[in-house]
């Protein structure tokens, strides 16, 4: 008869369970600072101003936009994502210098929620560059952005690409039926356009890009659209613009059906 220690499993080794651990994610790489002249010490100031102004419920403060893509200029804000404890859902705009601080001021449980079907939050934080952060949440936050982006964004049901599709030849049948009023006929073709736009990023399973880089990146994966979207931009005549508008609706929405018709 076996004894009782006879199949007892062997104790491992303090080598053998560290083994087991798996690795801790390593912190996202943070941007190199600016090298535009005074650009830090402005973001310094703005910086300050929101640790003042939010005290003791700040845990992170969070610097987005043009600056972390390398992509500033003259008239570049200063953007940043300011996360506190609790709920939160301010907007503030300040002037440093020369250059306007667009604050914006977020619970960060709520942000880390959001994260799940925002189609902008992934691609906005990735490239994100941490200026204040308490117990890691900032960097935390930072890593989960990364991690959903490259999932993907979220699919559209055809519901929302039939609504999508609708909004979009609203505004193109609104700006045409209301040719003979010049003004209020460019305007709703604007509102058209910008639905239009932020459509091919939905229906290709894109992430939403910076403005700035809309219609280069819709370019480069699609040429005849970014030709006709060019082509919108720089019409002429009123007419012109009203064709092109409804050649590039036309090609964008080919594969989503109309709204069910219930007559």
């Amino acid at each position: 008869m076996d004894s009782p220690t006879t199949h007892l499993v062997p104790v491992p080794t303090s080598e053998e369970l560290n083994a087991e651990l798996l690795p801790l994610p390593e912190p996202p790489e943070q941007p190199d600072p600016i090298t535009e002249p005074g650009y830090e010490e402005l973001v310094a100031v703005a910086l300050r101003h929101v640790r003042g102004r939010r005290g003791g419920d700040l845990v992170s403060v969070i610097l987005v936009g043009s600056s972390v893509r390398r992509a500033i200029t003259t008239h570049s804000d200063i953007d940043l994502v300011a996360l506190v404890k609790g709920q939160a859902d301010g907007h503030e705009i300040v002037r440093v210098a020369d250059r306007l601080a667009d604050i914006r001021y977020r619970g960060h449980r709520e942000l880390e929620e959001d994260l799940a079907y925002s189609p902008r939050l992934p691609s906005l934080l990735r490239k994100a560059r941490i200026l204040f952060d308490h117990e890691g949440i900032g960097a935390k936050l930072l890593e989960r952005a990364n991690q959903r982006f490259r999932q993907g964004p979220p699919p559209l049901s055809i519901n929302e690409q039939i609504r999508m599709k609708a909004e979009c030849f609203h505004w193109l049948g609104k700006a045409r039926d209301l040719a003979d009023k010049p003004a209020t006929s460019q305007y709703l073709l604007a509102l058209f356009f910008d639905d239009a736009v932020n459509a091919f990023f939905r229906l290709r399973g894109f992430w939403l890009t910076a403005p700035v880089d809309m219609l280069k990146f819709l370019a480069s994966r699609d040429a005849t659209l970014g030709d006709l979207a060019g082509r919108f931009l720089m019409a002429a005549t009123l007419p012109e613009r009203l064709n092109v508008g409804r050649d590039f609706a036309d090609l964008l929405f080919k594969d989503v059906p109309n709204p069910a018709r219930i007559d």
